[in-house]
């Protein structure tokens, strides 16, 4: 049986491959898909990549993570370091025993120093950043390791 995991990812990451490639990388979001699709697929997991700037709409789809039982990979980009409506959402997601990794391309903690709080993190399962689309995939991993215990 294969495991639905959702990869939610908030405002300006369907820019990819426009804004700030010297941060981001010049990938899309497009191949971003096709990468955790990949990914996923060797790890046994169905993976729906998502992206949202609208924040009433990725809360709704932590919503529907819980109520579907779903794992959770998420890039909250902005909403990372104010959206306390998102952080409820995400608490939601780990009170019920989901995992759910918080995964950022860039390191947020190396560049603006609004970007070095995340309300999500507290919340979290994992964090990982730094590590460009890469991360996505080790947060595959870590999602196929928890749900494997």
């Amino acid at each position: 049986m294969t495991t639905h995991v959702v990869v939610v990812n908030g405002p300006n990451l369907g820019r990819l491959g426009v804004r700030q490639p010297d941060v981001y990388g010049h990938q899309d979001l497009a191949e971003l898909r096709r990468l955790c699709v990949a990914w996923g697929g060797d790890l046994g997991l169905d993976v729906e990549v998502r992206q949202s700037d609208d924040e009433a709409e990725v809360i709704g789809w932590m919503h529907r993570a819980v109520d579907e039982a779903t794992p959770v990979v998420m890039n909250p980009a902005a909403f990372t370091h104010y959206s306390y409506g998102l952080a409820d959402a995400a608490h939601m997601v780990t009170d019920a025993g989901l995992p759910l990794m918080e995964v950022h391309i860039s390191n947020p903690s190396a560049r603006d120093a609004f970007r070095k709080h995340s309300v999500i993190s507290p919340v979290a399962t994992g964090t990982i950043t730094g590590m460009g689309f890469f991360g996505y995939r080790l947060a595959l991993e870590a999602v196929a390791h928890l749900l494997a215990d």
